[in-house]
């Protein structure tokens, strides 16, 4: 059994709270075996979500799979930060999907938009903790992955992982490309910026030269403070660069003692202005004083 409560094929669904999905997950959480999602949507068009509060889901909170123009908003999702693999929301090959208004903590992504999926809009979300809002994992077992057009915006990150976070495997192929992070605020975020195209959870994959492209990233208005000095980390493909990666007004610091913000940069082109730590592979017109 790989999910608890799914829908199929249901064009119009509306689901509104109040009311809560306990997934009592933590029975689950120590053993190897597979653990099932908890809410499931599967190619339902238009579909609704509303209200509802989510907690300590086996796995995974919430799957949009094949859905188009759906609307999640003022969720909240519940799981403690050391409960493996329970993102907030799943969404893979879909398009035109909003989530408004909502608060995600958990063991995992608060969101992570995986291939396939376009025009996705995230909007006042606050996160934490958690691993951030992903675009990805892409490009697993050398396949080829597509994202696009996605907006997240006026998001807050508390004591997560990451923030604002790209990542792919080494051997994959396709693109993320379109992708728009606006008015974020961090506090005491590890990494508020990253694009890792070494994707590798187990620290032990074999270089490959193919990979997902990254393109046309921009951060507009990146605020607040890292637990970490390398507060940004652009550590793209030595073969595929990331191109168009553009980052304005983004002012980042460091609490970790003694230390000063720092960025580090691996094939990564594109331009900066009035951004604090410099990130030196981007063309700079400006630095905050």
């Amino acid at each position: 059994m790989d999910k608890w409560i799914a829908f199929s094929h249901v064009n119009g669904l509306t689901i509104n709270g109040p009311g809560q999905i306990d997934g009592r997950g933590s029975s689950w959480w120590s053993h190897e075996c597979q653990r099932p999602t908890a809410l499931q949507f599967n190619a339902c068009n238009g579909l609704r979500l509303n209200g509802l509060h989510h907690v300590n889901s086996p796995r995974n909170h919430i799957s949009i799979e094949s859905c188009s123009y759906a609307t999640l908003y003022q969720l909240q999702i519940n799981s403690p930060k050391d409960s493996p693999n329970t993102d907030g929301i799943d969404i893979s090959n879909s398009t035109h999907v909003r989530i408004i208004n909502s608060t995600i903590s958990t063991g995992d992504d608060c969101i992570a938009i995986n291939s396939g999926s376009s025009y996705i809009n995230i909007s006042y979300v606050n996160c934490g903790p958690g691993h951030g809002i992903s675009i990805g994992s892409l490009g697993e077992l050398g396949s080829y992955a597509t994202v696009e057009e996605i907006h997240v915006q006026y998001c807050n990150f508390f004591g997560t992982e990451t923030g604002a976070r790209i990542k792919t495997w080494q051997g994959g192929s396709g693109y993320a490309r379109r992708i728009f992070f606006f008015e974020i605020t961090v506090t005491e975020v590890d990494i508020p910026i990253i694009i890792d195209q070494y994707y590798c959870p187990s620290g032990n994959c074999p270089n490959k030269t193919s990979a997902v492209e990254v393109s046309d990233v921009t951060y507009n208005g990146i605020r607040g403070s890292s637990t970490k000095e390398d507060v940004i980390s652009l550590c793209c493909s030595e073969t595929v660069a990331c191109r168009n990666i553009v980052m304005n007004f983004v002012n980042l610091t460091s609490t970790a003692p003694g230390k000063e913000a720092r960025s580090y940069c691996l094939n990564a082109h594109g331009r900066s202005i009035h951004t604090n730590p410099p990130v030196h592979c981007l063309v700079s017109n400006y630095a905050i004083a």
